[in-house]
């Protein structure tokens, strides 16, 4: 997916370029699964196994992590390789060392839109906390559903069953 698509999906949600490149900071924590970034370290074009947008180190732990990828499909990497449990700014610092980990990470970095906000973020870890709050609570009331329209789930990550 591109820089602009992306821009369009959030911007189509009523958020700035700005507010996305924060959002997308909550990538400072949890983790991929290989088989989503698997493209950038393998065959990924005619010239080149590996993206050039990595850091060549960075590719090679990968490419080492994932090599069975196919076979393991849980397999996954960090999306914050320094301070993969800690929320902060590293992800920022991250993209500009070339370990982004996405393709959209790397593309934030490159392109002129986002990139601002980004060194912004990697520079000041409050400035991207402030941020990532206002946006967090504007996300938060987005499409919220109420009264039998929705559900508070037991589990975050399952809809509730229902049983007669």
């Amino acid at each position: 997916m591109s820089m602009s698509e992306v821009i369009k999906i959030f911007t189509s949600k009523g958020f700035s370029v700005q507010e996305m490149v924060a959002l997308v900071g909550a990538h400072t924590i949890g983790l991929s699964h290989c088989n989503q970034f698997s493209q950038r370290l393998f065959k990924f074009n005619k010239s080149s196994d590996i993206d050039p947008a990595y850091n060549p180190e960075y590719a090679a732990g990968l490419k080492k992590l994932c090599e069975n990828y196919t076979k393991d499909p849980s397999m996954s990497a960090f999306n914050d390789v320094i301070t993969p449990t800690k929320f902060d700014n590293m992800y920022y610092k991250n993209l500009r060392k070339g370990m982004g980990l996405l393709a959209t990470d790397s593309a934030m970095f490159g392109d002129s839109r986002t990139r601002p906000f980004v060194d912004t973020y990697a520079e000041d870890e409050n400035k991207f906390f402030q941020d990532f709050a206002r946006a967090m609570e504007k996300l938060s009331v987005l499409h919220v559903k109420t009264g039998t329209k929705g559900e508070v789930r037991s589990r975050c990550d399952s809809f509730n069953t229902l049983s007669y």
